[in-house]
């Protein structure tokens, strides 16, 4: 028989039961508790849910919740503190970046959730700098990431800012600490498929079907040397049954600053933020997971009082803005390049080694040549050589490139995918089933079906594209996001194919994605588009003079 009751009323728990001796002493110590004279109830705050909880079961008290009731109060969003310190930075903030700054490091856990493109990590790397410079304990920080935007992680931070930053390698496994030690880097960099290898020494064995918690899970010393702990994309681990959760969890647990970004905190419902709100150490204030779940999931669509959720969200530890924004969208270009480097499979990367040493050789014979028109003759299988580097490179990044593209989808936005081979194309299209393609070996009738569905079907969010068959002529301005998994040697070319997505006078940015093999020929490929979009054949009138000078720096770059 129960002695009493436990319900949620508001931001409470109101809590009415027999006065026994045993329960009055329990009561009284339970945390920031009132007593409730004219009905004869106590009060306890709802942050404090796992105490009044154990309190209820251990001394047989019902523990229920009230119905979620939608509030029709009106919530005032103050806006974002203007920033009042001066970081020194490498690169110039955009001046909407620095309100977001002055509230990173004002509340020092949060979740960083503005739109793509809107420079997220920007506004962290700078924030971290600026923590530093205030005297906050801040070094060593860890990056928790997808692994396609490791090396983009640390090149925003060299490019940003003064911090040393390194993305931890299976060589450095025992010994990445050190670099902290000796000043060689500040900040290390990680991801999420990785965190078990460098900062779990064991998990608990579990009888069959139970899954570990994290008290099971023993961690390294490691992660007591963390200052702070910076999660990207953190809705990959918006499911806390998952060991990527929990790891991160455990990392996070007691860190003053913690910063999470994503574009799209909720995919689902609200439930979503649940897990990423204990990540940074607030789903306390609001109520814990039980109160979470059922005052803000609640209803036919798992969701409820969405206002006053908002509300909360952005008084403690959230803030987000939109491109759409008009004080956002007048500082940003009609369009914006990024460079995502990739890692090559380890398959890809012996293939590659062997291919470049292949074309090395090859190009010591051509320097023995004397006969000027057979070195000329040499030039067309030079670039045939070249074309199988570049082919191995796009191969070997896929996974990097299918791991960005899925971010971009879960976010809600569509996405142009620009390939040359036929096998990339059909890779695009086996990972996204719900794509289409605009190739040359569509008919111009199935093509416009194609292009048709892409701008105005909801559910199709992916178009694969060959670089020379939609590269001109097509609109897919549907999407403000076209990627690059392969690509040519004009400026010329890839303007024309980004501008697939861009219509003049539109005045939305388009975000333009280009994936680069690491340490391949991709990085040069792109270097010589970037220096040469000024004498590109759209200006020069001259497309033979151009080609016939690529060839020559590319044959430069090989000759040894």
């Amino acid at each position: 028989m129960s002695l009493g009751t436990v319900t949620q009323q508001g931001n409470f728990y109101k809590i009415e039961c027999k006065p026994l001796p045993k329960i009055l002493a329990a009561l009284k110590a339970l945390p920031d508790r009132q007593f409730i004279y004219h009905d004869k109830s106590w009060t306890v705050p709802i942050q404090h849910r796992d105490e009044v909880e154990r309190f209820a079961k251990r001394h047989n008290i019902q523990f229920g919740y009230v119905p979620a009731q939608e509030s029709n109060d009106v919530y005032y969003i103050s806006p974002l503190p203007e920033l009042t310190i001066d970081i020194p930075t490498r690169r110039e903030m955009r001046p909407y970046q620095k309100p977001g700054v002055a509230y990173i490091m004002q509340k020092k856990r949060l979740i960083i959730g503005d739109d793509m493109g809107l420079g997220k990590t920007m506004q962290t790397v700078v924030s971290l700098a600026g923590f530093h410079q205030q005297g906050e304990s801040v070094f060593p920080s860890l990056v928790i990431c997808p692994s396609s935007v490791k090396l983009n992680w640390k090149r925003e931070f060299e490019l940003a800012t003064y911090i040393k930053a390194l993305v931890l390698a299976p060589q450095l496994l025992k010994t990445w600490p050190e670099y902290y030690r000796t000043g060689l880097a500040q900040v290390f960099i990680v991801n999420y498929e990785s965190l078990k290898k460098y900062f779990v020494t064991s998990i608990k064995e579990m009888p069959k079907g139970k899954r570990p918690k994290i008290s099971d899970i023993t961690f390294n010393k490691n992660i007591e040397l963390f200052k702070s702990v910076v999660i990207d994309e953190v809705h990959r681990i918006k499911d806390s049954k998952t060991q990527q959760y929990k790891f991160t969890r455990g990392i996070t647990a007691g860190k003053d600053i913690v910063l999470a970004l994503t574009g799209t905190a909720v995919i689902n419902s609200p439930i979503d933020l649940a897990s990423q709100l204990a990540v940074i150490n607030r789903l306390h204030e609001f109520g814990g997971y039980k109160y979470f779940e059922q005052h803000y999931c609640s209803g036919p669509r798992g969701a409820s009082n969405l206002a006053e959720l908002n509300y909360h969200l952005n008084r403690i530890c959230y803030y987000r803005r939109n491109k759409t924004d008009p004080e956002i969208k007048k500082y940003l270009p009609d369009k914006l390049r990024q460079v995502v480097i990739c890692e090559l499979s380890d398959h890809a990367r012996k293939e590659y080694i062997h291919a470049q040493k292949d074309l090395e050789s090859y190009m010591r014979n051509v320097k023995l040549l004397s006969d000027e028109q057979v070195q000329k003759s040499m030039k067309g299988e030079v670039m045939v050589r070249i074309g199988i580097l570049k082919n191995i490179s796009a191969r070997g990044k896929l996974a990097d490139a299918f791991d960005y593209i899925r971010d971009v989808i879960e976010s809600g936005q569509k996405i142009v995918v620009f390939c040359n081979l036929t096998e990339i194309i059909q890779a695009v299209q086996e990972r996204f089933p719900k794509s289409v393609r605009i190739t040359g070996a569509e008919d111009d009738r199935r093509k416009q079906e194609n292009i048709d569905k892409f701008q105005t079907d909801p559910n199709c969010m992916v178009a694969a594209c060959n670089l020379k068959a939609a590269g001109v002529g097509v609109t897919l301005t549907a999407s403000q996001q076209v990627c690059f998994i392969e690509f040519g040697w004009h400026a010329a070319i890839m303007d024309q194919a980004e501008d697939r997505c861009y219509r003049l006078g539109q005045h939305a940015n388009v975000m333009c994605t280009y994936f680069l093999g690491k340490d391949t020929i991709d990085e040069w490929n792109y270097e010589l588009i970037q220096t040469k979009r000024d004498i590109a054949n759209t200006v020069t009138g001259n497309e033979d003079d151009v080609e016939v000078n690529f060839i020559d720096k590319v044959m430069n770059l090989f000759s040894v």
